[in-house]
This record gives structure tokens, sequence and C-alpha cells, in this order.
């Protein structure tokens, strides 16, 4: 089931926001987060993985905007492996980088720019980055997104070397991003921290406390969103 966070009435500085997590554990933290004051924000379980979060993501915009309510922001969100953070860090994204668009060549990776064709990373508005930082007191960097979840140490300091700049690896921002894109609809991305990036150690995991951070994130972060404007 899909939640729209609210029933009051809407403005005309009131952002129309569109929130993408994977599942609906996320979602149902998201919308905890977001209680019933916004109206203009509503949360869907896109599916899990890129390709899922794009079709979902881009399904979702264009009703809306068929509609005549056009969606103003969509924002990516759920949990998230950190590569340094520890479980319930909240993470807001500067890039939305896809870590595994390109090729193997004999002299490493390459990614899909470099072949000359298409994008791998996807910027959201550096004003929003800034406000959503400053009343989350997040970590600001570069989210990754795979299709495969790391689960050696050596491929975890692989891409820390590749992206310097990576706070975390998730599985959805840059297909949402994508779907954000083609409708020319800014992108942002808040995760939380709910593993460590590397061999994968279930018994590690603070599945609940990531969960439980996401909803203070966002329950911090709806004045920003509802306000938020393109400029």
């Amino acid at each position: 089931m899909d939640v729209q966070a609210g029933e009051g009435l809407l403005t005309d500085t009131t952002a129309r926001v569109l929130i993408a997590t994977a599942v609906p554990a996320e979602r149902d933290a998201v919308a905890r987060g977001l209680g019933d004051g916004y109206p203009a924000i509503d949360v869907i379980a896109a599916g899990v993985g890129p390709a899922a979060a794009a079709a979902r993501t881009a399904t979702a915009l264009t009703t809306a905007t068929l509609q005549g309510r056009p969606y103003t922001l969509v924002v990516s969100a759920g949990i998230a492996g950190g590569f340094t953070a520890p479980p319930g860090t909240v993470l807001i994204a500067d890039a939305i980088t896809a870590a595994d668009l390109g090729a193997e060549t004999p002299d490493g990776f390459v990614p899909v720019t470099e072949l000359g064709f298409g994008t791998v990373t996807h910027r959201p508005p550096a004003s929003l980055v800034r406000d959503l930082a400053a009343v989350t007191g997040a970590t600001v960097g570069t989210v990754l997104t795979v299709s495969t979840v790391t689960g050696t140490a050596e491929r975890a300091a692989l891409l820390a070397q590749v992206h310097p700049g990576a706070v975390a690896e998730a599985m959805e921002g840059f297909g949402v991003a994508e779907a954000a894109a083609a409708h020319s609809v800014p992108v942002a991305e808040i995760r939380t921290v709910s593993n460590a990036v590397g061999p994968r150690d279930r018994a590690a995991w603070r599945i609940g406390d990531a969960l439980a951070a996401l909803t203070d994130a966002f329950g911090k972060s709806a004045p920003v969103l509802e306000s938020w404007k393109k400029t």
C-alpha cells in the first residue's frame, strides 16, 4: 500500500514531493516520521534495485502529471550500508552514482560515460543538501547505487578507492534519479546506515536502529522538503 502523508490544505508555496523507498518497512518508517501534517508529500514502496525503482517512480511521476498535480521534488529514501559511518547515522547524498554501470576492461572498470554515452551521476540541488543536512545533522557524501550488494572486504575497498567520496551503498537511488531527470524534476537521497559495507555479517546488522533513524530523519526533514522550491 502506498501512503499519502496528511489531510491538510495545500498552498501555492507548497512543494509536491514524492518519496520512493524500496520496501514497505522503509515506506512505513518514512510515513511515521511525516505524521499527518504533510498532504503534499507522498510515499511509495517502489521495489528493490535500480530498474524497479526507476519504473515505479516514473509511473508515479507520469500519473501525477496527467492528473494535473505534478511532483516538484523526488526523494530516494531507505536504509543502506555505510562505508565508515556507524549504524543509525543519517546520510544525505550530494551525488547519486551508479557504481557498476559500465564495462570491465583489462585496465579495470570503465564507467559508461567514458564509453561515450549515458550518465553515472546525478547531483541533488546544493541548497537542498545543505538544508537537509542542517536539520538532520547528517553526514554528506556520495551514495552509490549497486545492483549487487557488496559482500567482501576486497569489493568494499575497491569501491572506496574508485569513489573516494562515497559514504554508503544502496540499490535504488540512481534508478529514482533517472526517473526524476526524465521528468526534469530535482532529486535527493536520504539514507540511514544499517550495516557496514563489506563481508556479510547478519549478526551485526542494525535494521531496527536504521529504520528508527529514518523515521526521525523524516520528522526533521519534512518542513524542508515541503517548503523547498527549485530556483
